[in-house]
């Protein structure tokens, strides 16, 4: 090939000014649009980090000192029942008194006749405050029960808990997103035909 073989070719002029022209026009649109989305995202950036640093940090403070009132009531709940069921155990206690034993003590007699002596009898005596057998039988069932680890306490849920993404937001929040999100992409198809 050579030189020449170019001279053949016919070349049409396009219109160099029209095409700029239309190229910057749409340029321009696309910079607006661009922008528009950059700004929403800068918005949504900074409404995130204003949560994460504001309202979390005072929920979770929340949290944890309604978790340590429980413990804590909790755990009264527990040293009162034990130190209930040991003063039981400790009043229903029978004592043994120690009783000392009869002591004979010799009789005279003028006659020669010998009358048998009775032995003494050991009658119990009656304890002022004699247990209930069935109280007696309930505190030893819930010591065997306390020392064997078994416990009568169910957990019942009282809340649903709350975790995930909707908990935080709501169902309204979720639909405005996606209404903003429609209303953009909308927009930005409109745009792009009203150039083409």
């Amino acid at each position: 090939m050579g030189i020449n073989d170019f001279d053949d070719l016919d070349f049409e002029e396009v219109g160099g000014e029209e095409t700029i022209s239309t190229s910057r026009g749409s340029n321009r649109t696309f910079l607006i649009v661009a922008g528009i989305l950059g700004g929403i995202l800068l918005l949504a950036l900074l409404a995130i980090a204003a949560y994460a640093v504001l309202i979390l940090p005072a929920r979770d403070t929340g949290q944890q000192t309604q978790a340590a009132e429980i413990i804590a009531t909790n755990t009264a709940i527990a040293e009162q029942a034990q130190l209930t069921a040991i003063a039981k155990q400790v009043t229903m206690t029978p004592t043994n008194t120690a009783t000392l034993p009869p002591t004979e003590t010799p009789t005279l007699t003028p006659s020669s006749t010998s009358t048998p002596l009775l032995a003494p009898t050991n009658t119990p005596e009656p304890v002022e405050g004699t247990p209930d057998p069935a109280a007696t039988e309930t505190v030893a069932a819930l010591l065997t029960q306390q020392a064997g680890g078994a416990t009568t306490l169910v957990p019942t849920a009282t809340a649903l808990p709350d975790t995930g993404f909707a908990d935080d937001f709501g169902v309204p929040g979720l639909v405005l997103i996606a209404g903003v999100l429609l209303v953009i992409i909308i927009l930005s198809r409109r745009l792009r035909s009203s150039t083409s």
